[in-house]
């Protein structure tokens, strides 16, 4: 039968302390945990390091494994004292055909505790979900229904099925785009007495057919007829909480932007701004009087656009 060595499974040193040890396992499990690990064995190692901890966490059984790792080579010692390849009576707890042969021919009939889990204390995973939010809902506070599937683990900490659960989730007002909420303990549940998971919330704004939304400024394109931005004037532009009067200067130009201030995303500590950025709008095309009109005016005006292409 083959012989384990447990500390090199774990990967530390015999004289490892049991902080180092834990801090070990915990590394690993997470590397090789079934649910997340892409490599082909990852089932196996996971098995195999579950078998080196729950050796080496319990003092009287590392105890009688140092014993018989140092005195292994001593056939009388392997046989009568541990029963070592030879006949055992297993004593050991329902699930323990889990762990090899060398680990029942050790303890097999030397305990009984019955097995505990091998993801002993081990953690639950945490999840994560996205929530869209409508800009108008980040100016209060939002009570909001939230599902989710929950996987539920076995013993081992691999999922075996899923569970449907449903939270009154509140939102705080101001929250960001992206903005992560936690909510502590309603991930997938702890194995073995360890904690459960967390669930996050990551906000995302629902994009807007009118404002485009920068960290908490808000941007929105206003359409100008070619004389409104000529002569000036004063429009009516929506915002989250309602229409304000904006006034347009004469000889404004296409992607010019005019700050309203405090008109942006609410934030926690400060609302961000508005900005309205100017495009000027042709009409449909012309009738032959109104073509008259553009020409006349251009005459008028004398006006060339493309000075700067000229050579200095």
């Amino acid at each position: 039968m083959e012989f384990k060595d447990y500390y090199a499974t774990m990967g530390v040193d015999p004289a490892a302390d049991l902080k180092t040890i834990k801090t070990a396992y915990r590394r690993l499990a997470r590397q090789y945990h079934p649910d997340v690990s892409t490599e082909k064995n990852a089932e196996s190692k996971f098995k195999e390091l579950a078998e080196a901890y729950e050796v080496l966490k319990d003092e009287e059984r590392r105890a009688e494994y140092d014993q018989f790792r140092l005195h292994r080579n001593d056939p009388r010692f392997s046989e009568q004292t541990h029963g070592y390849g030879g006949q055992r009576e297993t004593g050991y707890g329902a699930g323990a055909h889990d762990f090899s042969d060398f680990f029942e021919s050790m303890f097999g009939g030397h305990t009984a505790k019955g097995r505990r889990s091998a993801a002993h204390g081990f953690r639950g995973q945490d999840l994560e979900m996205e929530v869209p939010l409508f800009l108008e809902e980040t100016l209060n506070g939002q009570t909001r229904s939230t599902s989710y599937q929950l996987p539920v683990v076995d013993e081992l900490g691999r999922q075996v099925s899923e569970t449907s659960k449903t939270l009154n989730v509140k939102i705080p007002a101001g929250v960001a785009d992206g903005e992560r909420i936690r909510l502590k303990g309603q991930g997938v549940a702890g194995v073995d007495g360890g904690q459960n998971g967390d669930l996050y919330l990551i906000i995302r704004f629902a994009p807007h057919p009118l404002f485009e939304v920068q960290g908490h400024n808000l941007h929105i394109v206003v359409p100008l007829a070619p004389w409104e931005a000529a002569l000036g004037t004063s429009i009516e532009v929506p915002t989250l909480t309602g229409k304000i009067a904006l006034t347009i200067p004469s000889g404004s130009q296409s992607g010019k932007r005019l700050r309203v201030k405090g008109k942006g995303v609410a934030g926690k500590k400060e609302t961000g701004d508005l900005y309205a950025v100017l495009k000027v709008v042709m009409p449909p095309k012309p009738d032959e009087k109104i073509s008259a009109l553009w020409r006349e005016l251009s005459e008028q005006v004398a006006f060339d656009p493309r000075t700067e292409w000229e050579p200095k």
